[in-house]
C-alpha cells in the first residue's frame, strides 16, 4: 500500500490567507482543492509538500454565479460533480459541461474540482510510477532525474497536458481570476499555459487560481471529444476542444481548435483554423478541416496506445469535434 508523507496540513479561511501560508513556507507548501491529483502524488513521491494548504474553507471559491453581462463565473473549488448537471451549463455551455463529465469516475468528479482540473500536473509513462519504479530507471527529467526517457536527447520534458476542460475552455477564450500577494489579476486561460512539461504553469508560484469565468451565450458553438481506452475512467490519450462562431448565415467567422493529450499544453490546429474561416460546415469543408489538423498532432510515446495510430486518429476526433459545433 502506498501511503502519504508526513505533513502539516493548514485550513485558511480567505485567499489573502492561502497566499499568506503559501509564501510563508515557500517551495515546502502546496494548495489542495478536491485532492484527487496531488495525494497520489504525494504518496508516488512525485509531489512531496511538507506543508499542505486546503482550500475548501474558502468560501468565495465555491459558487457559481451568472452575471449581469450573461458570462459565468465558476469559484475554483466547485465539485465537477455540480458543473456537469449544472442546468444553465447545460442549456448554455454543453460543450463545457460534456468535458466534465467526460472526467474520471462519478467518484472522483464528488471530490474533484475545476480549479484542480485546470491545474492538473503533466502526465507521463515514465513519470506516472511509483518511487521504486522510477529510482530502477534513474528517474526522469520531471522529478528526481537529468534525462526525459521519451527524448533522451531533448533538452526539456515532454510530459503531456491531459486534463479535459482545459482544451475546450482555451478554445472558448474563457478567462480565469488568480491571486497573488500584489493582488488580483485575469487572463486568458490559454495564457495559463507554456509548452514545457515541468513548468507548464505560467501563473506564480504563490498565486491561487480563483475562478473561471465562461463566454455570455451568443453566435459560437462549442464542443469536446476525447481519446482513450477504457471510456469509462482513463486520462485523454487525444482530447479535441473546439469552438466556432458563425455570422447569421451560418459562416464560421472565427474558429478555435485545441488539442489536448499530445503536448504539454493544449496545441492550437492552427491550419485547421484558417481552413474553416469565411466557410459553411459542409461534410468536405469538415473532413479537409480535419485532415489538416495532421501536423498539429505530434504524439510522443509518452501515454497509453500505440503513437502512430494516435496520431492517424487525430483528424477523425478533430472532424468529429467540429462537427459537433454544426
Amino acid at each position: 500500500m502506498l501511503r502519504l508523507p508526513t505533513f502539516t496540513y493548514h485550513r485558511p479561511r480567505s485567499a489573502v490567507e492561502a497566499v499568506r501560508l503559501l509564501r510563508e513556507h515557500g517551495r515546502e507548501a502546496m494548495y489542495v482543492a478536491g485532492g484527487t491529483d496531488l495525494y497520489p502524488n504525494m504518496k508516488r513521491r512525485q509531489q512531496t509538500p511538507t506543508q499542505v494548504i486546503s482550500l475548501q474553507d474558502v468560501p468565495d471559491l465555491h459558487g457559481v454565479e451568472v452575471l449581469a453581462d450573461g458570462r459565468v463565473s465558476i469559484g475554483a473549488m466547485v465539485k465537477l460533480s455540480a458543473l456537469e448537471r449544472h442546468p444553465h451549463l447545460l442549456r448554455h455551455c454543453p460543450g463545457f459541461a460534456h468535458a466534465v463529465r467526460e472526467i474520471s469516475t462519478p467518484l472522483l468528479r464528488n471530490m474533484g474540482t475545476i480549479g484542480g482540473n485546470l491545474l492538473l500536473d503533466t502526465r507521463c509513462t515514465y513519470y506516472d510510477q511509483t518511487h521504486e519504479w522510477r529510482e530502477s530507471i534513474d528517474f526522469c527529467m520531471k522529478k528526481d532525474g537529468a534525462i526525459c526517457w521519451v527524448a533522451p536527447a531533448s533538452p526539456r520534458c515532454w510530459a503531456v497536458q491531459s486534463s479535459d476542460t482545459v482544451p475546450v475552455v482555451c478554445a472558448m477564450e474563457a478567462e480565469v481570476e488568480l491571486v497573488g500577494s500584489g493582488g488580483a489579476r485575469t487572463l486568458r486561460a490559454g495564457e495559463l499555459y507554456r509548452d514545457d512539461g515541468i513548468q507548464y504553469l505560467t501563473k506564480e508560484a504563490e498565486e491561487l487560481l480563483t475562478k473561471l469565468v465562461l463566454p455570455a451565450p451568443g453566435a459560437w458553438r462549442a464542443s469536446y471529444v476525447k481519446l482513450r481506452r477504457r471510456d469509462t475512467y482513463d486520462f485523454p490519450v487525444l482530447g479535441v476542444g473546439a469552438c466556432l462562431w458563425f455570422d447569421g448565415g451560418g459562416v464560421v467567422t472565427k474558429a478555435n481548435v485545441r488539442l489536448g493529450g499530445v503536448g504539454s499544453y493544449a496545441i492550437p490546429a492552427a491550419e485547421t483554423e484558417k481552413l474553416l474561416v469565411g466557410k459553411r460546415l459542409t461534410d468536405e469543408v469538415i473532413a479537409a478541416a480535419g485532415a489538416a489538423a495532421l501536423k498539429s498532432a505530434r504524439t510522443m510515446d509518452n501515454t497509453d496506445q500505440d503513437v502512430y495510430w494516435r496520431k492517424k486518429v487525430a483528424p477523425v476526433f478533430v472532424a468529429r469535434a467540429i462537427a459537433a459545433c454544426r
